[in-house]
C-alpha cells in the first residue's frame, strides 16, 4: 500500500517513513498542500495522512478540493485536537481523525481499519506462500520445508507468516505484540523471542536455514 503525508514537519516525516516501512507500507511525504495536492491526485495513493494546519493551503481546504475530485482516504492529524477542528474535518469528508502527539501503534491500527473499511479486497486472498524450499498454506496452517512437515502452534505459524508476508523487511516488535499478543511491547516480556527460537529450531531441523529469520537488534525481525 501507497501512503501519501502531507505535513510541514520534516522529522515527523522522517519518523513515519522509517515506522510504516516497517509494517510494508510504502510512504511519500509532501511538506505543503500544494505539492500535496498534485501527488493525491496522480492516482496511486491508499491512503492520506493529512495535517490540518498546513501553510498556505489549510488541510481543511485540501480536503473539500480532494472530496470533489474522488474518495481517497483520508486520516486527518492535528496538533492540537481541539474538538471543533475534529468535527470540522469529519464534517468536510476525514474518514478519521488523531490528535497529534499519537502513540504509533494506534496510527498503524487506524491505518489499518481504514484501509479495511474502504479499499475493497480481492475477492480471492493469497493462502499460499512460498520462499525458496519453505511452504505455507494459510487455509490449513500447513507448512513444508522441501515437502517435510512441520509442526508449529497456531500462534507461531501467524507470526511465521507475517514475517513471510513481509519477506525483508523488518517488522518491529511493537508491531507484532499488537497483531500477536494484543498488548503493547515490553523489554521485559520474552515471549517473542521464546517463539522466533522456537520456530527457528524446528525449521532448522527440518532442513530450513534458520539464520534467514533475523533478529534486527533494537528493531524487530525480518525473514530473507
Amino acid at each position: 500500500m501507497h501512503l501519501l503525508l502531507i505535513d510541514d514537519d520534516p522529522v515527523l516525516g522522517e519518523q513515519l517513513t522509517s515506522l510504516l516501512s516497517q509494517q510494508g507500507y510504502r510512504l511519500t511525504h509532501c511538506i505543503d498542500a500544494e505539492s500535496g495536492l498534485l501527488r493525491a491526485q496522480a492516482g496511486d495513493i491508499h491512503l492520506l495522512l493529512l495535517d490540518v494546519r498546513l501553510p498556505g493551503m489549510s488541510g481543511l481546504e485540501l480536503l473539500a478540493t480532494l472530496r470533489q475530485q474522488g474518495a481517497l482516504p483520508v486520516l486527518m492529524l492535528s496538533a492540537c485536537g481541539a474538538e471543533e477542528e475534529r468535527i470540522r474535518g469529519l464534517q468536510n469528508g476525514a474518514d478519521d481523525y488523531l490528535a497529534k502527539p499519537f502513540n504509533p501503534i494506534e496510527l498503524i491500527l487506524r491505518i489499518e481499519a481504514l484501509l479495511r473499511r474502504t479499499i475493497q479486497q480481492p475477492v480471492t486472498q493469497p493462502q499460499r506462500l512460498t520462499l525458496g524450499a519453505l511452504s505455507l498454506n494459510q487455509a490449513t496452517a500447513e507448512i513444508n520445508v522441501a515437502g517435510s512437515g512441520v509442526e508449529l502452534t497456531p500462534l507461531q505459524f501467524r507470526l511465521l507468516w507475517l514475517l513471510a508476508q513481509h519477506r525483508g523487511q523488518t517488522l518491529s516488535k511493537s508491531y507484532l505484540y499488537h497483531r500477536l499478543f494484543q498488548r503493547e511491547y515490553s523489554s521485559y516480556d520474552r515471549s517473542l523471542d521464546m517463539h522466533v527460537s522456537r520456530i527457528r529450531r524446528k525449521l532448522s531441523s527440518a532442513g530450513f536455514d534458520a539464520h534467514r529469520l533475523q533478529t534486527q537488534h533494537g528493531k524487530g525481525y525480518c525473514l530473507q
